[in-house]
């Protein structure tokens, strides 16, 4: 990944070391750092800097709640199934790499979309 084109390296470093906790999951894009499995994205940076991380339902309200955290909007449009993780948690990989987990778990659990080998 050409790390030039993403305009802030240092929380493009810690996105990195999250994404590192799984060594089944590979970085992908340059100007959007983003994750996906079988087609479904589950992670991302914008180029703001805010990490979006894609949780079941569940996981979702309480990650919500604990860290009063907001659903992540782009494009002017909320997605409901990614959180917005708050800037004072990016850097806290130990703690945030459970819901990393849960994202990668949750995507591992829907059918592939087509043209994706699973």
């Amino acid at each position: 990944m050409a790390k030039s084109a993403y305009p802030n390296p240092d929380k493009l470093a810690l996105y990195e070391k999250l994404v590192a906790t799984n060594p089944a999951v590979q970085l992908k894009g340059a100007s959007v750092p983003n994750t996906t499995l079988n087609g479904h994205m589950f992670s991302y940076l914008t180029k703001d800097g805010k990490l979006a991380l894609r949780l079941p339902e569940g996981m979702r309200e309480e990650f919500l709640k604990k860290y009063k955290a907001n659903l992540c909007a782009a494009y002017g449009k909320v997605q409901p199934e990614y959180v917005e993780v708050p800037d004072a948690m990016l850097g806290k990989t130990s703690e945030l790499k459970k819901y990393f987990k849960a994202s990668f778990d949750y995507v591992s659990s829907l059918k592939p979309k087509k043209g994706n080998n699973p």
